[in-house]
């Protein structure tokens, strides 16, 4: 019994000190360095889908003050594939305008319009006190795989900013693609499209969403290496709900590490631990890019405002008087 005893004891030890030289012998990892004291904290913007429905509308308004006390640089409203919720977005552009503190950019699409609307459009905004457009080339339809461009209309991004140029003389934000466009010929093709749309007039790039920090570090390298030198400002998502983000990403180009799926396995039915989750996947992925230099962040908030919030908070970014005085008068 003894004898039995010790003989396990004695296993045990030399396992542990295996363990022990194992983690010996590892890689060391600096730790992430902490904001230095005097350092401005980033800057954000956030972007918003215009609601289908009086509920979603409710929610989209708590979304809004929620997030505007953390004043970021511009809030977007998005369109629906196909242009489907125009109307809804130049609604809800108008109305942040007018009822909050913020300033929004509106996105205008390729899709569905002769350039005569689009520039009807545009110059209704430019009167409306809208300084800021997000210019996209738009997805096609429900049930459309390939895009046709409108006869009349713009038929990618570079024409439709080169337009609102001609226009007024907009900020004007444009999309890329760190892993690159799903519709691209190749990396390269995708990389001179928007060095097309830069060379065009827009004065900033926001990325697709996306999970690794080394895709867009990557990306940036490539960029400058083609004489880009506009921002080009990483897209954020927060994810809330796993499998739906699986399935978008399969439509965007968007790849999912096989680490993030091991994060949120087995928690389908458990959406408080989900959120959890999803706060330190957001957050590890900002802090990195934080820690690389990078200095501005744009949000999908997809409406959901409280991991965008506590996020934004790790970053050092606080909610500043003006803007919280603002948001409770409103």
């Amino acid at each position: 019994m003894t004898m039995a005893g010790h003989g396990t004891e004695h296993g045990h030890d030399t396992e542990s000190a295996s363990v022990l030289a194992r983690w010996a012998a590892g890689p060391r990892f600096a730790a992430l360095p902490g904001r230095p004291d005097g350092l401005a904290p980033p800057k954000l913007s956030f972007e918003f889908f215009p609601p289908k429905t009086d509920a979603l509308e409710a929610q989209l308004w708590s979304c809004i003050r929620r997030l505007e006390p953390l004043a970021p640089r511009f809030v977007s409203v998005t369109y629906g594939a196909g242009g489907t919720t125009r109307e809804r977005t130049h609604a809800t552009v108008a109305r942040i305008a007018q009822d909050s503190s913020l300033t929004p950019a509106a996105h205008l699409t390729c899709v569905g319009a002769s350039r005569a609307e689009v520039d009807a459009v545009a110059r209704a905004y430019w009167e409306a006190g809208v300084r800021h457009i997000v210019a996209l080339r738009g997805d096609p339809p429900a049930g459309v795989t390939q895009y046709t461009p409108h006869p009349e209309g713009y038929a990618f991004a570079a024409d439709l900013v080169a337009g609102l140029n001609a226009i007024a003389p907009f900020e004007i934000s444009v999309a890329a693609y760190p892993e690159t466009h799903p519709g691209a010929l190749s990396p390269d093709a995708d990389l001179d499209n928007l060095k097309r749309k830069i060379d065009a007039g827009a004065t900033r790039a926001i990325t697709q969403y996306f999970f690794e920090a080394d895709s867009y570090l990557r990306f940036l390298d490539r960029s400058l290496a083609a004489g880009i030198t506009v921002p080009i400002v990483p897209g954020i998502l927060p994810v809330t709900n796993f499998s739906q983000v699986v399935k978008f990403s399969a439509m965007c180009g968007a790849s999912v590490p096989a680490w993030l799926a091991r994060m949120f396995e087995g928690l389908d039915d458990d959406p408080e631990t989900r959120r959890m989750v999803a706060a330190v996947a957001a957050a590890e992925q900002v802090r990195l890019l934080q820690a690389a230099g990078v200095d501005e962040f744009h949000f999908y908030t997809l409406n959901r405002p409280d991991l965008t919030y506590a996020i934004a908070h790790l970053l050092g970014v606080r909610p500043t008087r003006a803007a919280v005085t603002a948001t409770a008068a409103a």
